[in-house]
């Protein structure tokens, strides 16, 4: 049986194709946005997907992983770059190409630590870069 929240070792994740990771953390981001903007308001639903589509979008997410890089380690840092430069075969609807690129680097970053359970360095960085955005 598997369950939610299952831990993977460190080498078997960082051998998964970067891909396969942004995939995982395109969800672990958008959970994230969207718990953080349910505790913090009391918006009707769809307000609250205007404002977490707002944040869950190439652009943005490009944006956001500029303020987090100089905090990365080595480790992040490498599956960022596998993830950014890998062959895509999607494009974004509404970035541009190097926003669509650097999204799925900070994806990947997210989709790696959520996998090998990292969760504590999970919540770091996703609550450094909105504190940079303020």
């Amino acid at each position: 049986m598997f369950k939610l929240g299952e831990i993977m070792d460190n080498n078997k994740a960082k051998n998964l194709n970067p891909i396969v990771l942004a995939f995982v953390g395109d969800a672990v981001y958008s959970l994230f946005v969207r718990e953080r903007l349910t505790f913090l308001s009391d918006c009707k639903t769809g307000e609250l997907n205007i404002k977490a589509t707002s944040e869950v979008n190439a652009s943005a997410q490009a944006e956001f992983v500029k303020e987090i890089l100089e905090i990365l380690t080595e480790e992040e840092l490498a599956v960022f770059k596998r993830a950014r430069n890998a062959k895509k075969t999607t494009k974004a609807k509404h970035a541009s190409v190097a926003e669509y690129n650097m999204a799925t680097g900070f994806e990947a970053i997210l989709g790696y630590l959520y996998l090998t359970g990292q969760n504590d360095r999970l919540n770091f960085i996703l609550n450094k870069g909105i504190e940079n955005e303020n």
